[in-house]
């Protein structure tokens, strides 16, 4: 079975050039199928305050109404996307960036409104698997952004980690697929004002005790759900850590069952 590498890269990188080379370069240089998942929020925020559209969110989640939806388009699909699909045509690497309308990528439902209604947020239904293999098979390499559709021609917003975590499910029965979610921090930190304090392993009861101590809290908790969902479904490896440990043996968290 090929071995296939998908990564999610955090906003924290993308905005720094001086991460994001570095990091582009070594998704360029993985051996074998790859895929890159992205989403833009920070620059996405940055833009809505410059034009005077309302920054909604909530437990770490954008609340997205239909100017938000206009600007996230432009930004994750446009902007963000080709940036780095650019980039990575100057490192050798034959990328193609996508939605997930493109090629009926990745099909999402409307999350429907309980307590809060996040407006164009989609849950995702469906990867549409033979796609990313005829692309993979061709050598190519998808850039995906964060954004799906309904399939009767609505785009959704949709959170990147779980778009990376729904590819890599999705895959595990073609490929031997290992997933890496990649950010600023080394991994999982017992403390972030400690860069020492990274836990190296983690499997699902250590979690559980974790998210009891409030150790892992706030935005790492779709994180780590997506992580361990992953892990149920097939997905070999699970990594979170800096951009560095996808190309060197750079200390990371990994999860386990």
């Amino acid at each position: 079975m090929s071995k296939l590498s998908i990564v999610k890269v955090g906003g924290n990188v993308i905005e720094n050039e001086a991460l994001l080379l570095p990091f582009l370069q070594g998704f360029a240089e993985l051996t074998g199928p790859k895929i890159l998942v992205h989403g833009g929020g920070k620059k996405a925020s940055q833009w809505a305050e410059r034009l005077g559209i309302p920054v909604q969110m909530n437990a770490g989640r954008r609340i997205t109404d239909t100017d938000t939806l206009e600007l996230i388009t432009g930004i994750y699909g446009g902007q963000v996307n080709k940036n780095i699909v650019a980039k990575l045509q100057g490192l050798g690497c034959n990328a193609m960036g996508l939605s997930g309308a493109d090629g009926n990528a990745i099909k999402a439902i409307k999350r429907p409104v309980a307590a809060i209604d996040y407006g164009w947020v989609g849950d995702v239904q469906s990867v549409n698997s033979v796609f990313f293999s005829q692309l993979l098979n061709q050598r190519l390499s998808p850039v995906c952004c964060a954004l799906t559709h309904d399939g009767k021609g609505q785009l959704l917003n949709t959170n990147a980690d779980t778009i990376a975590a729904q590819i890599a499910i999705a895959l595990a029965k073609q490929f031997d697929v290992k997933l890496y979610y990649c950010f600023e921090q080394l991994g999982v930190l017992k403390s972030l004002e400690d860069p020492n304090s990274l836990i190296e392993q983690i499997d699902t009861k250590k979690y559980k005790d974790l998210v009891d101590q409030k150790i892992i809290h706030q935005g790492m908790l779709p994180k780590m759900k997506n992580a361990f969902d992953a892990l149920k479904q097939g997905v070999s490896k699970v990594a979170i850590g800096k951009p560095e440990m996808i190309s060197s043996s750079i200390k990371h968290t990994t999860l386990t069952l």
